[in-house]
């Protein structure tokens, strides 16, 4: 007699919801900031170059520190990680508010601000990434990954027009804003971390399940925030040994590592291409709730995608999602260089978007089955550094670019990135091979190396 499962109900899972409240407070943060930041330096300084500047350098400190945070993840609790970083986001919100009360607000201090906001992220945010791990089984995975992405389109959609118009009021209130719901995701880690406990009862080790492959990290206890309090010196292994593993596993794996070249391009070429739009709109004197509203255009596609994508993803192999939103990525990014009205860049960009949710949960949700709990920190920014590694040269080629040749040749370059993408990503026969969410992990299996 056969035993028929019920699926998971990720609706009723309270961690997941918890855990959600806490990562989207933290990501309107993170979107109202990133909103703010290259508009106040184009009012500060009217240079898209420095503009760009500022950007590049905060996203290569995000970058480096993501290393670091992968390795914190694997050692420590990582709800405890996302209580620490939140509780870190609350400072440095409060201090970019008092910067911007007392018109302090120049190149540097934007400059260093940056810096520290996305060091930050790249420490902390890695734990709450792989924390979904330990909360939602691998059946589910795909389901709450689509999730992710109807929320993140949803603070695109919100992020820009609330960010226009706490910016039309002054720099201050955006950093009020970012100080509360830091708070709010301070708070809901710290009910997440309660959840956890009373969910483990007798084996509190199940809290950080990295303890029963790698025992050395076991090494006396833990207090409520979950990091040693054993006086008894704690052997761990090196840390470059621990993120060479975590590179090593990824490049190993076809099925992963075969596709990060191909993020890296699309990421630098469309990104490039909005931040060049974005530029271009301020210098031609267009408002800030303007900008900020042509975001929400952004948002409200990709929240349409998202609801679609939960559809997709059980039905469509993630290969063929995965080529498909390149593809029409790639179309917008062309047709972008070809109009300048506001309105019908909105259009364009809300059409280039619209697989991006499904595109964007079948591979995490992938990544995230296929990757073991115990590297999954390390996997995570190794990830995250070879994807989005070239980046950082998005502003600079939105501002430089600008500044040289013109808004249509830049966002053409950007194109070209786009298109070389696709043809990547049609001859990646991993890529291609990826199947629908049923059969994740049985097709992971097939690669397990550790």
């Amino acid at each position: 007699m056969s035993t028929v499962t019920e699926p998971h109900r990720l609706w009723r899972n309270t961690r997941y919801l918890t855990w959600l409240v806490s990562d989207t407070s933290k990501g309107l943060a993170a979107s109202l900031f990133g909103f703010a930041i290259p508009l106040l330096t184009l009012i500060v300084t009217n240079d898209p170059a420095q503009a760009g500047i500022i950007g590049g350098a905060g996203m290569v400190a995000r970058l480096l520190t993501t290393l670091a945070g992968g390795i914190l993840a694997d050692r420590h609790r990582r709800i405890a990680l996302m209580l620490l970083g939140s509780l870190i986001g609350i400072v440095l919100a409060g201090g970019f508010t008092l910067l911007a009360l007392g018109d302090a607000m120049t190149f540097a201090s934007l400059l260093v601000i940056d810096v520290l906001l996305a060091a930050r992220s790249g420490l902390f945010d890695v734990a709450g990434e792989s924390a979904i791990k330990e909360i939602v089984p691998d059946d589910a995975m795909g389901r709450a990954q689509a999730a992710n992405q109807g929320r993140d389109a949803a603070l695109q959609l919100a992020g820009g027009p609330l960010g226009g118009l706490l910016l039309g009021v002054g720099g201050w209130l955006v950093g009020v804003a970012m100080t509360l719901c830091h708070a709010i995701a301070a708070v809901t880690a710290w009910m997440l971390g309660r959840q956890m406990r009373r969910a483990a009862g007798a084996n509190p080790d199940d809290l950080h399940p990295a303890r029963h492959v790698e025992p050395e990290h076991a090494v006396g206890g833990t207090d409520d925030l979950g990091f040693s309090t054993s006086p008894t010196p704690v052997v761990k292994p090196d840390a470059w040994a621990e993120l060479r593993q975590g590179f090593g596993w990824l490049l190993s794996r076809p099925d992963l590592g075969g596709v990060l070249l191909i993020t890296t391009v699309i990421n630098l070429g469309f990104n490039a291409a909005i931040t060049t739009v974005i530029y271009a709109l301020q210098q031609a004197g267009h408002s800030e709730l303007l900008i900020g509203t042509l975001s929400a255009a952004i948002g409200a596609v990709m929240l349409v995608g998202a609801v679609f994508a939960p559809l997709l993803v059980p039905r469509i192999r993630a290969g063929v999602l995965a080529i498909a939103g390149l593809s029409v990525v790639s179309v917008g990014a062309i047709a972008l260089s070809m109009v300048t009205d506001p309105w019908v860049i909105a259009i364009v960009l809300g059409a280039s978007v619209l697989l991006l949710p499904a595109l964007n949960a079948g591979m995490m949700g992938y990544f995230m089955v296929a990757t073991p709990t115990h590297l999954l920190g390390r996997a995570n920014s190794a990830a995250g550094v070879l994807s989005m590694g070239a980046m950082p040269l998005a502003p600079l080629i939105a501002g430089f670019g600008l500044a040289w040749i013109g808004r249509e040749w830049t966002i053409l370059i950007c194109a070209a990135l786009c298109l070389v993408s696709v043809v990547l990503a049609v001859g990646n026969r991993a890529l291609r091979a990826l199947p629908v969410e049923s059969g994740w992990a049985a097709h992971a299996k097939q690669f397990e190396t550790v």
